[in-house]
C-alpha cells in the first residue's frame, strides 16, 4: 500500500511538471521582448513619446527601448510589483484592480506627456490587460471614491469584461478613444497585448485610443442588468457624458491599433510543447467565457468523453483553452476565477481517475491574491478532506484560495509581466 502511494505521488508530480512546462511555453510565446519588436512602426520626423498602461506595459516599454533607433520619452503605468527596468520611459505604479490615488496622479502625468504635440510627432501607446484600472481620470462629477465603489461592484457582479469596460468608458475622460484625442494632431500607433476574448482593441484597457459606438444609455442598461447600484454621482456623470469619438471621427484618421499577442498564440505554443512530449493537444478556443464553475463542468464533461469514447480526441491528450471566466461573488472567501474553476473542476471530476488540471491567469495574479491559479489532480479533494476541509462549503463561500492554501495546489509564479488572460490545460494521461 505504501509503495503504491509513493508511486501515485511521483506520477502526480510528473504530471504537474508537464502542465507547468506547457504553461511556461505559453508565457514565453507572449513575452513582449519576443512578440513586440517585429510590430514596431517606422520612426516619425519629430519626437517619439511612449505612453501606456497595463500589467505588461513596463516590459513592453523595455522592449521598445531595446529596439528603437532614436530618443524616447514618456510614461507608462503598471500595477504594484509589475515594474521593469527602463532607461528613458518613466514607469509609475498604481492600484489594480481597484484604482487608487497613485493611478490618478500617474494618469495626469501621462496626459501631460501629450500636450503640445505636432503632426510630425509620433505617440506610441502600449496597452495590455489591467489598463482600465490604471488609467484613472473620473468623468465629472465622479470622485475617485465613486469610481472605486462602482469598480468593486462590477467585479463582484459576474459581468463579462466587455460589459464592465463599456461602463468604464462612459465614466472616464481618457477611455473610449479619448486618450487619442489628447494626442491629436500627432500620429498615434497603439500596440496591444490582448487579455480579452476576441481581441477587440475597443475593449482592451477600455480602448483609450479606439473609437467607440456605445452610448451612456448602454452603460445604464448594463449596470441595471448586473444589479450594480447606480448612485447619484454615477447617474449624473452618465447624464453629462459626451459621446466618445465615433469610427468616422476625423481626429482619429492618423490613429492605428495592432494586437501583437493574444491568447491564441499562447495556446498554440502550449500545444506544440505538449505534442513534443507525446501528448495529443486539442485547443478548444481562446474566447471561452461564462461563470467559472459552469465552465469547469463543461470542461470535465469533455474530458470524460475523451476518456470513454476517445472523442473529441483520444488519450493521452491535453485540452487547452483560454478566454475569461467570471465569478458572481456570494461568499466571503478568497480566490480568483481560475482558482475557483480549479476547485469546481475537481468536484466535477471526483471519482474519475486520471484527470490533472492547471488553471492560471497568464499575468501571474489570479484576482487579488498572490497566486497565478491552482493545479488539481485526482487526490486533491482527498487531501483537502484529510485536513478537515469541506470542498463544497469552500466553493459555496468563494474560498478556493483558502482550501488550496491549506491542502496544497496553489500555483505561484509572481507577476509574469505579460497578460493574455486565462490559461487552462486539462491533462488526460
Amino acid at each position: 500500500m505504501q509503495e503504491a502511494e509513493v508511486a501515485m505521488g511521483a506520477e502526480r508530480r510528473n504530471h504537474r511538471e508537464w502542465l507547468e512546462r506547457w504553461f511556461q511555453a505559453a508565457l514565453t510565446a507572449v513575452d513582449p521582448a519576443r512578440c513586440l519588436p517585429p510590430m514596431l512602426p517606422e520612426p516619425g520626423a519629430g519626437k517619439t513619446v511612449v505612453v501606456g498602461a497595463g500589467k505588461a506595459a513596463a516590459s513592453m516599454a523595455a522592449a521598445v527601448e531595446a529596439n528603437w533607433p532614436g530618443p524616447l520619452s514618456g510614461t507608462v503605468i503598471v500595477p504594484y510589483r509589475h515594474a521593469a527596468p527602463t532607461r528613458s520611459i518613466e514607469v509609475r505604479e498604481a492600484g489594480h484592480p481597484v484604482p487608487d490615488e497613485a493611478g490618478v496622479a500617474a494618469t495626469q502625468r501621462l496626459l501631460g506627456q501629450l500636450e503640445g504635440l505636432e503632426e510630425r510627432d509620433l505617440v506610441l501607446v502600449l496597452l495590455s490587460g489591467g489598463g482600465s484600472a490604471l488609467l484613472t481620470a473620473p468623468a465629472p462629477p465622479l470622485t475617485l471614491a465613486d469610481k472605486q465603489a462602482t469598480t468593486r461592484a462590477l467585479l463582484r457582479s459576474g459581468a463579462p469584461i466587455d460589459a464592465i469596460n463599456t461602463v468604464r468608458r462612459h465614466l472616464s475622460t481618457v477611455k473610449g478613444g479619448r486618450l487619442a484625442l489628447r494626442a491629436h494632431p500627432a500620429r498615434v500607433v497603439t500596440l496591444l497585448i490582448s487579455d480579452v476574448p476576441g481581441d477587440d482593441p475597443a475593449t482592451i484597457a477600455s480602448g483609450p485610443t479606439s473609437p467607440d459606438s456605445s452610448t451612456p444609455e448602454d452603460a445604464r442598461r448594463l449596470l441595471d442588468r448586473y444589479g450594480v447600484p447606480c448612485g447619484t454621482s454615477v447617474a449624473e456623470a452618465l447624464d453629462r457624458a459626451q459621446l466618445p469619438p465615433r469610427p468616422d471621427d476625423p481626429r482619429l484618421r492618423r490613429v492605428s491599433c495592432h494586437v501583437v499577442a493574444g491568447a491564441q498564440a499562447a495556446l498554440q505554443a502550449a500545444a506544440q510543447a505538449a505534442r513534443a512530449e507525446g501528448m495529443t493537444p486539442l485547443v478548444l478556443g481562446d474566447t471561452i467565457e461564462g461563470e467559472a464553475r459552469e465552465v469547469a463542468r463543461v470542461l470535465i464533461g469533455m474530458g470524460r468523453s475523451c476518456r470513454r469514447w476517445g472523442a473529441p480526441v483520444p488519450p493521452p491528450c491535453v485540452l487547452l483553452s483560454g478566454g475569461e471566466t467570471s465569478v458572481t461573488v456570494r461568499g466571503s472567501g478568497r480566490g480568483g476565477r481560475n482558482t475557483e474553476l480549479a476547485l469546481a473542476a475537481a468536484l466535477a471530476a471526483e471519482g474519475i481517475p486520471g484527470f490533472h488540471l492547471l488553471c492560471a491567469d497568464t499575468d501571474g495574479i489570479d484576482g487579488s491574491e498572490d497566486n497565478a491559479g491552482a493545479v488539481v489532480d485526482p487526490a486533491s479533494l482527498a487531501r483537502a478532506r484529510a485536513h478537515g476541509l469541506d470542498p463544497w462549503a469552500y466553493l459555496a463561500d468563494n474560498d478556493s484560495y483558502g482550501l488550496f492554501k491549506a491542502a496544497g495546489g496553489l500555483l505561484h509564479t509572481g507577476p509574469t509581466l505579460t497578460n493574455v488572460n486565462d490559461f487552462r490545460a486539462l491533462l488526460i494521461p
